[in-house]
């Protein structure tokens, strides 16, 4: 393995040739070998944007000479594009602002720059890491700035699409059971019937509401960080600075990026995320229970109550022989309550900052990032591989609804609550149907019942009296 010789301003250190990276990253690596959580490359990404806005402003404004500044926007395109992915090898876990991972960034920007203009890797000649790729900037400004970047790119490119997607192919299997009459349940008890179509048109506003909250969640996302440097003063940088790289940002992403109002706020916490995650959160609660009254109401097939068939994707057991499992809506279910998890983290992590900077934000770029990265995925997977092929047993739907003892409460209106709890307990006592029970009782006559049970007309109010 060939090594070149780098400094920084504690001295030499031995990088690999084949390496963009410089000292800086070379001394995280040796002191942060905690875990392999990685930053995704949606971050990277996201940093890279942050770098050529940063260029852009700096190079308009006379500060960086034209040739350099061409080589450092090629070497930019590079990191948004994915194209040097591999030299950014830092775990999450280092110090609490993430200085390893800005510096790694403009160690690659430098040196591959660098390369571009026929130098030496490491030389920092003629482009410079901190003077030229940090120009105007720190990194607790950058990295909360990368943050909101990846996030919202996410979130609007990749989130909603899917959640819209899950919302609208639940709607179509509402409108498809509009006529399926079922019996309801409550504390997992029977209860009055509904129809599958009204069961689904819950899930479908849960994940429409859902939807909205995160829409609204992200709206001060737009808000960044870029200007206020190290503490939110602007040390360092040019009058205008924090508000034209946010405007370069927007034309790069087609986003409404915007500058922060208040730069000490937006180093000092990280409430933005803090706000989407808990409507990350919200969704989360609502996908669990979604997947989990589907996987209730598959159960079975048999033994169960087997009121949906899921589709049979693959066997669901190596023991047990034809057997299939819901296997979906346990990925999602597990999704949801790492995503619960993550919320936790990502609170704890918010409110943990001291004074001008929050010193948590590495974890916190994960934990946002592979939740929403999970809930997309799960979304889509949901409904490719469960909801669209989800089909109503209906033979069963019909044995369940007409073997239930909730159907009398039709009758109070007629007969009055007290009454009708005498039919229902006669009927479960004496295993009688509810229309031969009210018969025996003497409160009604068998025609006089079938009239009124009729489960189509359990399912709406009834219409109000003249």
């Amino acid at each position: 393995m060939d090594y070149r010789t780098e400094k920084d301003s504690m001295g030499s250190v031995k990088v690999q040739n084949n390496r963009y990276y410089g000292a800086q990253t070379q001394r995280s690596l040796h002191n942060f070998k905690i875990g392999n959580e990685a930053f995704p490359r949606e971050f990277i990404r996201a940093y890279g944007i942050v770098k050529q806005a940063a260029l852009k402003v700096n190079t308009s404004a006379g500060l960086i000479d034209s040739n350099i500044s061409q080589a450092i926007s090629t070497a930019i395109d590079e990191v948004i594009s994915g194209e040097l992915d591999d030299h950014f090898p830092l775990v999450v876990w280092q110090t609490g602002s993430g200085t390893q991972t800005n510096m790694n960034v403009n160690e690659v920007i430098a040196n591959r720059a660098i390369e571009i203009l026929g130098g030496e890797l490491g030389s920092k000649d003629p482009v410079h890491p901190n003077d030229h790729v940090n120009m105007g900037q720190s990194t607790n400004d950058t990295f909360p700035t990368a943050i909101n970047i990846s996030v919202v790119e996410e979130v609007v490119h990749n989130l909603l699409p899917k959640l819209e997607a899950l919302r609208d192919g639940l709607n179509i299997k509402a409108k498809a059971f509009s006529k399926i009459i079922k019996l309801g349940r409550t504390h997992l008890q029977d209860a009055t019937p509904l129809s599958l179509g009204q069961e689904f048109s819950g899930y479908v506003t849960a994940i429409d509401y859902g939807c909205k909250r995160i829409k609204n969640a992200i709206e001060s996302c737009y808000s960044l960080a870029m200007g206020g440097t190290a503490v939110g003063t602007g040390i360092n940088t040019m009058e205008g600075f924090g508000e034209k790289t946010a405007e370069a940002i927007a034309n790069l992403t087609n986003l409404p990026f915007h500058t922060a109002e208040n730069k000490f706020e937006a180093l000092g916490g990280q409430d933005c995320i803090v706000e989407l995650s808990g409507a990350l959160k919200t969704v989360s609660v609502s996908l669990f229970k979604i997947s989990n009254d589907i996987r209730w109401l598959s159960s079975g097939p048999r033994s169960g109550i087997g009121e949906l068939i899921l589709p049979a994707n693959e066997p669901g057991s190596s023991i047990m022989p034809g057997k299939i499992n819901p296997t979906q809506c346990e990925a999602m279910t597990m999704v949801c309550t790492q995503v619960m998890g993550n919320d936790t983290t990502i609170s704890f992590a918010g409110a943990s900052g001291n004074f001008e900077l929050n010193v948590f934000r590495p974890v916190i770029a994960y934990n946002i990032l592979q939740s929403i990265r999970l809930l997309s995925d799960a979304s889509e997977s949901f409904l490719h591989n469960a909801v669209s092929g989800i089909e109503p047993n209906e033979k069963r739907i019909s044995e369940n609804l007409f073997n239930s003892l909730m159907l009398v409460t039709a009758l109070n209106p007629h007969i009055g609550y007290d009454k009708a709890a005498e039919v229902a307990k006669k009927a479960y006592k004496e295993n009688l149907s509810l229309r031969d029970a009210i018969q025996q009782l003497g409160y009604m006559t068998g025609d006089e019942f079938d009239k009124i049970v009729n489960p189509e007309k359990m399912i709406n109010p009834r219409k109000a009296s003249k």
